[in-house]
């Protein structure tokens, strides 16, 4: 039996394998749940010994798990490093779930439940395929390294001292995320880019306590307007963020890059139909995909403060707050773009007011890698060969923080190699993932290997 064979005789057990997985609530973000994440880099250690990897452990970094494990027997061949992460968003108001979100369930061909796309079904695959060629071929064309972690959905905060500390045992000639996504079922994509993030919490106070508006109105300042001043101030008419120094490192497009955008066919009419949203706005002078790819933004998570029972409860609040966060390209840092919006909130705070700036740790690092690259090449052909065309070549508007990091701390750059899709409900209720995009995807990361062999030949 060979390799693909193989993967399609065993595609009743691997989806029951990917049911039990999502099954675990690994949700790093919920201190209350941190035993779970734990439980699941277990279960998955003992899915990767199964595979036939070698020296797999689970490696604390901070309070969360690593998981690691190996395959090193291909004498002179290069030496990959396969990533991707077991943590799953919170799975937000259970009543928008049609059923419970970790109780997993199938319908017209599809897997439901929280993580079933980002990541724990795009993630698995590549160990489905190293499975198949073990068994079939007892060999690898390749060398591979298997990195998983528990803590990319809260940006993976103790990872740069993980990488640093263990360079020599992730040493590798190129690095490929299975964290990454297809722009349809029948078009292929890969993604050059990703954007970088930092995280911020403003949070204005007024009075002591809340105050009777009729009594104090009008005298006192209200901390839900002053709030409200601040946000609104911090974007200008033409969609531009208007903090001193957000601009000065951006790296421009180049024309390729602009010219690989405007190859990708963007449906305005659709992109609104799928998001809900009434019309498209941003930054002058740009089309909506390089808005959202190749742009920084500066956006407003939450709000809170005040009354928020039903009626009317006629306070001056004593407090309000916000989040907001920033998707910062290349050259841009975390910690400078955090550090201006901070300074820009604090100078600008309205008088009767105090305005306290909290820069959270939740910080990545913007991330490309060039179109031609060896491992794109490797990549694209196999996409061509599994889709019959040409992938497009895209800059995701997320971010995944080990990507700049590896290209920092190891030297190499990774290829981003997802199959989930756009449409599959990831962070939202009713998560997905299409079980033709499952076995897809298997297939194309033993084809991948077996290219990336071809090419160090």
């Amino acid at each position: 039996m060979n390799w693909p064979d193989y993967l399609q005789q065993h595609q009743p057990a691997f989806i029951a394998q990917l049911t039990a997985l999502l099954r675990i609530p690994s949700v790093s973000a919920d201190p209350a749940l941190r035993p779970e994440v734990w439980r699941c880099a277990r279960w998955l250690a003992q899915r990767l010994t199964d595979a036939g990897l070698e020296a797999v452990s689970v490696d604390p970094a901070g309070d969360f798990p690593m998981l690691y494990g190996e395959w090193l027997h291909a004498a002179g061949a290069p030496t990959i490093l396969i990533y991707g992460h077991f943590d799953v968003q919170p799975p937000g108001e259970a009543q928008l779930w049609r059923h419970p979100p970790f109780e997993p369930w199938i319908e017209q061909g599809r897997l439901y439940g929280r993580g079933a796309s980002d990541d724990k079904g795009n993630l698995l695959a590549p160990v489905l395929a190293i499975e198949a060629m073990l068994r079939t071929l007892g060999r690898l064309p390749v060398n591979v390294k298997v990195l998983l972690e528990g803590q990319e959905e809260i940006l993976s905060p103790d990872l740069p001292a993980f990488i640093h500390r263990h360079q020599a045992r992730l040493a590798c000639d190129l690095a490929v995320s299975a964290d990454g996504w297809q722009w349809s079922e029948t078009e292929a994509d890969l993604r050059t880019g990703l954007r970088g993030l930092c995280a911020l919490e403003v949070t204005v106070t007024g009075p002591r306590q809340e105050l009777h508006a009729g009594s104090h109105g009008g005298a006192v300042a209200n901390p839900i307007q002053a709030l409200a001043t601040l946000i609104a101030g911090l974007h200008d008419a033409e969609g531009r963020v208007r903090v001193p120094g957000f601009y000065r490192d951006v790296r421009p497009l180049t024309a390729a890059e602009r010219a690989a955008l405007r190859a990708i066919p963007f449906s305005a009419a659709d992109y609104l139909a799928r998001t809900g949203a009434p019309a498209l706005v941003g930054e002058a002078g740009f089309s909506a995909l390089e808005r959202i790819g190749a742009r920084p933004t500066l956006e407003v998570n939450g709000i809170t403060g005040g009354y928020r029972g039903p009626g009317v409860m006629t306070i001056i609040p004593a407090h309000a707050s916000a989040k907001i966060t920033c998707r910062l390209v290349p050259d841009q840092q975390p910690d400078a773009i955090a550090q201006a919006v901070a300074d820009a909130l604090r100078q600008r705070a309205p008088a009767g007011v105090r305005v306290t700036v909290t820069v959270l740790p939740n910080a990545a690092r913007p991330y490309r890698m060039a179109l031609d690259h060896p491992g794109n090449v490797a990549a694209a052909r196999v996409l061509r060969r599994l889709y019959g065309r040409e992938p497009y070549y895209t800059k995701s508007g997320g971010s995944i923080a080990i990507l700049a990091l590896l290209e920092q701390t190891l030297g190499v750059a990774t290829v981003i190699f997802g199959f989930g899709l756009p449409d599959e409900n990831f962070h939202a209720p009713n998560e997905f993932f299409r079980l033709a995009q499952f076995a897809r995807a298997q297939l194309a990361w033993g084809q991948l290997l077996e290219e990336l062999a071809v090419n160090a030949r």
